[in-house]
């Protein structure tokens, strides 16, 4: 298996669509656009290289094909699996807005030092996103500058200043 740290994850095969070999892909990045530009990804966690030949945006999910794999039988192995770019090709992000795979793994502490627990998951929410955070318990910390006091993805070190009752 290759090594996944250069790769970023930006969407889950999760079923096939017809019988041309086009795959069905839940987008797992705000930027759904991006697909367009893609040329080259890599599939699964032994990092498959294929070339894209055919991008479709829907409303919540993405179709894609993949340059000479023009059959359903060609591509039903890649149900489940993900979708990766090389971290060259990640898009750029504005100021404040981080890539869902850097914040997992994060360690988080109160604003005295105390050891809070680890980023484990991310809920994506319309009125703000949660980080799912693993300690003695789950804690559920909205994504929000109230809380959130700073984010530094090259320790791996989120600061939060949760209110009374937030992390019982």
């Amino acid at each position: 298996m290759k090594n996944l740290n250069n790769y970023t994850v930006v969407g889950q095969i999760i079923n096939t669509r017809g019988i041309r070999g086009e795959l069905k892909v839940l987008p797992l990045t705000s930027k759904n656009e991006r697909f367009l530009e893609l040329e080259n990804v890599y599939i699964g966690d032994n990092l498959i290289p294929q070339k894209v030949s055919k991008v479709q945006i829907t409303d919540r999910f993405i179709y894609i094909q993949f340059d000479g794999l023009n059959n359903i039988n060609d591509v039903e192995k890649f149900k489940t699996y993900y979708i990766y770019v090389s971290d060259e090709d990640r898009v750029e992000l504005e100021e404040g807005e981080y890539f869902i795979s850097d914040i997992i793994g994060c360690k988080v502490y109160k604003t005295d030092e105390t050891f809070v627990g680890e980023v484990v998951d991310f809920i994506e929410n319309p009125a703000n996103d949660v980080y799912v955070i693993k300690g003695e318990k789950e804690y559920l910390i909205p994504q929000v500058s109230e809380f959130v006091k700073d984010i530094d993805i090259e320790s791996k070190k989120i600061i939060i200043d949760p209110i009374e009752g937030m992390l019982e």
